[in-house]
């Protein structure tokens, strides 16, 4: 498991607290380095007629954008520059954990890394919830046309299940990068025990080399998939706070 391991590159201490910059840190700012190239890139020279950068970035915001409009309303979109920063920032740390031979680190493999975007994300939430309908808020959480009793609680319940938000966001995205690089690397071992296992080497090897290949193409399915799925359930907690939905 050391793959998951957080390393300290250079120690730092502010005000008493620990601040060292680590693997993790330096992977977040190859991840954001390599956000902000990409939309430099595509935005430093606009065109009528979009080339392949400027399509590629357009896309990508477009998409986002199109998800708070089905799941928020024309309201959402002023919420866009902050959803679709967190939807380029979770792909790239998980993308980016996929490259083999240079020491690649995933940040989002780390439950404080994703917990601390989950949290960002419900603050948000709360914000905006009780600036647009201040105490009114409270509504989201009572049933209405529900016997009393019964709609105390049901309004328990969705408290408590609107409090667990960050952390099954959190643990979402986290699981789903750890248990990926874990099989990865076990399959990795079979292709290297079983490839030199006795005289045939190509035969016991070649199926765990072809399951691992298989499976890194099926972790590149997953990072863009948990970006996105990030990214949507972001979407829908903003619609409650905004619609009281």
């Amino acid at each position: 498991m050391h793959q998951f391991e957080v390393t300290t590159l250079q120690r730092l201490e502010v005000l008493g607290f620990d601040a060292s910059f680590t693997n993790s840190s330096l992977w977040m700012a190859v991840a954001l380095a390599a956000v902000s190239i990409f939309l430099f890139v595509g935005t430093a020279r606009p065109q009528l007629v979009p080339g392949r950068w400027q399509a590629a970035v357009e896309y990508v915001y477009d998409f986002v954008r199109g998800m708070l409009d089905e799941n928020v309303g024309p309201e959402g979109r002023r919420y866009t520059p902050l959803l679709f920063s967190i939807f380029m920032f979770v792909l790239a740390c998980n993308l980016l954990g996929l490259i083999p031979w240079v020491g690649a680190f995933t940040p989002t493999s780390h439950i404080s890394v994703t917990l601390g975007l989950a949290m960002l994300v419900f603050i948000v939430v709360c914000v905006v919830g009780f600036a647009r309908h201040g105490l009114h808020f409270f509504s989201l959480f009572w049933p209405k046309g529900t016997f009393f009793p019964l709609a105390v609680f049901v309004a328990f319940i969705e408290f408590l299940s609107f409090l667990s938000r960050p952390f099954t966001l959190a643990i979402r995205l986290f699981a789903n990068m750890t248990a990926g690089h874990v099989l990865l690397k076990v399959f990795g071992t079979f292709v290297v025990a079983l490839g030199s296992f006795g005289a045939l080497p190509y035969v016991f090897g070649v199926l765990p080399l072809a399951v691992n290949v298989a499976l890194s193409a099926l972790e590149v399915l997953i990072a863009v998939v948990q970006a996105y799925v990030f990214a949507l359930l972001a979407s829908i907690y903003l619609n409650d706070a905004v619609n009281l939905h």
